[in-house]
Order: structure tokens, then sequence, then C-alpha cells
């Protein structure tokens, strides 16, 4: 594990960046590409450790992926070409591989082993192996299947129909990738809309599916032809850069390239409604995917209340949200956040407790927190947990903190960004 010494700021933030690729889609375009018969070239690739875990895994069944920097190349027959991996498959710290990749393996004619490291090890992936084993699959594993690791005997699946009890993008495209390669119609019904990165990709990629409202339903034995992939920069990543300006007086910076999927910008919503000075330029849609500049300043904002239908918006916007509010005037108060509890780390009581070793007063609830606005930072030693949200969160905070910040496990940032503190340098300049 790696500790950082971290100092305050002394003036603003001010350039632009392009932010790492969109981690969600990065999976995405592996799984999708690896299905797919063809070549399909990723540009602008995440190579952050939870993406690597993908590629590892269809290189492990078989697939022909290389890599070069940001632009990946995979050259594929499809499903029916990828053969039984040798050795267990580790996920690692990811919990988009291990449930995405669970619709897959679970129609595959294969056994396969699948595990992960200590954090994810304790991560529930019941609400994926559910509704598989419903549609055939047999998984097995501790507490009948509820964590990893798992051994899956691959079946030939029978449609679905089903409605998702967890608002979760993951749950909604394991199921789908399942339904794609199963006998039938499966049909997915969600109470609220989750990201729709797999819904767009299937289509980019060949598929036919129907959206209508919060119901999706794809066909089974669909072919998917390779394609390119161009990903947006990740805006869970430029949260952290749009939060960090509106905490530092005399901040101006531009996001470039950035998604602006509408089922992943609630934190713009939010920022909006705190008052945030913000900008922007949509300027291009690739793969179904809008992407743009963001141009954000400097300016005090107010609390505000995060509830509801915005939550699956931005879920993993809500640790770096949790330290602005902490700067706001008045109260913010965040609730229907349940599912933070089975991120990385619970991750309320990992933000609580981070933001508490900076001085700052926090009150938990069941399903999120009230955070008192104009508090004082103090300078402070923290721990990411090992999740690199919590970790980039720290960061972020050490900028107006009074006094030195130490990081402890620096390295959890290298998940989902490796070059976040090269671009956080670039923009003190």
């Amino acid at each position: 594990m790696t500790d950082i010494r971290l100092q305050p700021i002394e003036k603003g933030l001010s350039g632009s960046i392009t932010v790492p690729g969109d981690k969600s889609i990065s999976h995405r375009s592996i799984i999708f590409g690896s299905l797919a018969k063809g070549k399909t070239t990723v540009r602008h690739f995440l190579s952050g450790e939870d993406c690597l875990r993908t590629i590892n895994a269809f290189r492990a069944l078989g697939v022909s992926i290389e890599q070069d920097g940001e632009t990946v190349i995979l050259e594929s027959e499809g499903k029916d070409s990828f053969k039984e991996p040798l050795q267990p498959i580790n996920f690692g710290n990811s919990g988009t591989t291990a449930r995405l990749l669970l619709g897959v393996f679970a129609a595959l004619p294969f056994h396969i082993t699948a595990y992960g490291d200590a954090s994810l090890t304790n991560r529930p992936m019941d609400r994926v192996t559910k509704p598989l084993r419903q549609m055939g699959a047999k998984i097995n594993g501790r507490e009948k299947g509820k964590y990893l690791p798992l051994a899956v005997d691959g079946q030939k699946l029978s449609e679905l129909t089903y409605h998702t009890p967890v608002k979760s993008a993951q749950v909604k495209s394991a199921l789908l990738l399942a339904g794609l390669l199963a006998d039938g119609e499966t049909r997915i019904t969600e109470d609220v809309k989750t990201r729709d990165h797999t819904e767009r990709m299937l289509q980019s990629f060949g598929a036919k599916i129907d959206v209508t409202g919060t119901t999706v339903t794809v066909k089974g034995g669909q072919q998917l032809v390779g394609t390119d992939v161009y990903v947006p920069g990740d805006i869970s990543s430029a949260a952290f850069f749009l939060v960090a300006a509106c905490l530092v007086p005399g901040s101006d910076i531009t996001l470039s390239n950035t998604g602006l999927n509408e089922t992943r910008t609630g934190i713009l919503d939010v920022l909006r409604d705190m008052g945030a000075d913000m900008e922007i330029k949509e300027h291009k849609i690739q793969a179904g995917e809008r992407i743009g500049d963001i141009r954000i300043r400097y300016r005090s904002l107010k609390g505000t209340e995060i509830s509801g239908g915005i939550i699956p918006r931005l879920i993993d916007e809500l640790p770096i949200l949790a330290l602005l509010a902490t700067q706001a005037d008045g109260d913010t108060l965040i609730k229907d956040a349940e599912e933070l509890r089975f991120k990385e780390t619970d991750r309320i009581e990992a933000i609580a407790s981070t933001l508490r070793s900076f001085g700052a007063e926090v009150e938990t609830t069941p399903d999120g927190m009230r955070i008192p606005g104009n508090q004082s930072l103090q300078g402070a030693s923290a721990d990411s947990f090992g999740d690199h949200r919590i970790g980039m969160m720290i960061a972020i905070a050490s900028l107006i903190a009074n006094g030195e910040t130490i990081l402890t496990d620096a390295d959890s940032i290298n998940i989902s960004y490796p070059s976040f503190f090269a671009d956080l340098r670039a923009l003190q300049k």
C-alpha cells in the first residue's frame, strides 16, 4: 500500500483536461466485442485495474485481444469460438466484471470458477445468481451462491420476465446478456431507469432490442457484429474535478469529451440545483452516447436534498457530493441511497468516517446521511478503505483542508483512474 502526503492548494484550479474513458462503457466494449463476430476497435479505453480484469477474463476464454495504450483491438468469432478456461478467473475488485460476466458464463457450455479480492468476496452476487437460476443456470458458491467464489456449470438458458428488486444497472445488464444468449425473449423491468450503456451498446453492435419506459426486451440468439467504439470521458471521474472547482476559490476548468448520457448526469442536475456556475457544450454522439465539454467556475453553493429517482443517476458520485455538502450554505440531505452499502465498501459508513476524520459533522441514516454546511476541514490521516472513490474524495478534500493530509492506500485509485494525480497536478499549473 502506498501513502501520499497532500497539501492544501494555494490558488484556483485552471485549464482543460480529458478524464479517462468511462469505466462502464469500457467494460461493455470488451464484453460485446468478444461476443461479436469480427473485428472491434475500442479507442480511449480505460486501462484501470477493473477493466483489465474483463480483458483477462475473455482472453482466458480464447478471445484475441491486443492493447496499445488506450486502443484495444478484439478479433472474435463469437461465443461459439470460446474455449473452456484452464484456470479459475480472477475478478479482482471489479463488481461490474463479476456480475455482468456471470450472465455470460451461465450460458456457455463450460465449467468456470471465478473469485475476487477480499472486498469483492463480501459483495452480494445473489441479486444476479437468483434470477439466472430462474433461466436454468447452475451456479454454486458460499451461502447458496450469494458470494464469490462461484462455480458455474453453463447451461442452455430459457427466457425470463423479471422485475428487478434493486436499482442496479449491473443486474439489468447481466440478465440482458444472459437473455441475448438464451432461447426466447427476455424482458427486464426496473422501478427507476438505471444507466443504459448496455442497451445503447447492444444496438451499436447490431442487436435489436425494445426499450419501452423502464422495460427492456431482448430476443435470444442474435449475433452481434464487431464495430468501432469510442469511449467518452467518465463523468464519474470528472465529478471529482467538477467538485474541486466548486470548492477552491478562483477555479475555472474545462473537462473535454465527457460522457453526457442522461442516465449518468445526475451530478450535473445536483450542481445546478446547488447554484454552480457551469456551461455544457455537447458536440457529438458516438455509439448512441452523447459527448461534450463541461466548463465550471468557482461559486459558493447552497445545500440541497438528493433523493428519489435521481439516485441511480449519480450513485457513484455521492462520496464527492458529500464532501461538497460540507462547504455549501445550509444542510444537505442524501436519502434513498441504501445501494451505497453494497459497493466496494459500505460507502455510507466510509464517507461518514472519512469526513469525520477531517473534523466534519455527518449524521448517517440507513439509506443516506445529513450533512451540515459551512464546515471547516482539518488535515488528517485518512484511509481509502481500498475504495477508489473514497481515495479520490480524500485527495480533493486535502485541497481545502487546513494542514497536511495523509492518504493511506492511494493505490486503490488505480482501479478507475490511474492518471488521477497527474491530471490534478495539471490543473494546478
